[in-house]
């Protein structure tokens, strides 16, 4: 009997996993450099992969998605934004993530908003 195993559905997984290893551990050494393991783009790669075989190949919808990638970025530095203002207001965890997520959602809808509106 052969097992075969889908690595394009475990890969995100182990990966995710390793990095909030890694951010664990590294928070005790170096919070710059925990800091710059949590974000990096492990998602934006991935969905290239998809994007880029789902579609043959074809450029412009790898494009078309990266552009969008980019415009996407911005309600989450908007988020990230938020919850530094929360916390330095004395806000607990969970209301400054829910207030970063109301942030996130807020500009996201906005941008699409805008994004319809232009064209």
């Amino acid at each position: 009997m052969s097992i075969s195993i889908d690595w394009g559905r475990i890969l995100p997984v182990l990966v995710s996993i390793g990095i909030i290893i890694a951010v664990a551990v590294l928070r005790n050494v170096n919070k710059q450099f925990a800091a710059i393991v949590a974000t990096m783009p492990i998602n934006i790669p991935l969905g290239l992969w998809i994007i880029y075989a789902g579609e043959g190949g074809n450029n412009p919808r790898v494009i078309e998605f990266t552009e969008s990638v980019a415009v996407n970025l911005i309600p989450t530095i908007l988020f990230t934004v938020a919850c530094t203002f929360a916390l330095k207001a004395g806000w607990t965890l969970i209301p400054t993530i829910l207030f970063g997520y109301a942030v996130w959602g807020v500009s996201l809808g906005l941008i699409y908003l805008m994004r319809g509106a232009l064209s």
